[in-house]
């Protein structure tokens, strides 16, 4: 089993920025595609970004958002910059190995003024 635990999200003015954290644990390996989505309320889950344990990285927004990864510590980060009030979501930590795929709980990203 892995468990996923993200932190870093809260509120923030338009044209800020937040770095989000996840820490995963248990049976979590580099053979892991680590990722993050976001869901907006009444709005579908979506793909924000991905990275596999090699560094290959996927992402929705290649200039605002960057994320990386350390598997020495199996965190995976996101860094978002630019934030606009259209960014506000919760965003979940997503791992996927094979047929096995893991979620967090969330963090809550608010960007408003």
């Amino acid at each position: 089993q892995v468990q996923l635990v993200e932190s870093g999200g809260g509120l923030v003015q338009p044209g800020g920025s937040l770095r989000l954290s996840c820490e995963a644990s248990g049976n979590i390996h580099s053979g892991y595609i680590m990722g993050w989505y976001r869901q907006a309320p009444g709005k579908q889950r979506e793909f924000v970004a991905s990275i596999t344990g090699d560094g290959v990285i996927s992402s929705a927004d290649y200039v605002r958002f960057t994320i990386s990864r350390d598997n020495a510590k199996n965190t995976v980060y996101l860094q978002m910059n630019s934030l606009k009030p259209e960014d506000t979501a919760v965003y979940l930590c997503n791992a996927k190995y094979t047929f096995y795929t893991h979620w967090g709980q969330g963090t809550q990203v608010t960007v408003s003024s």
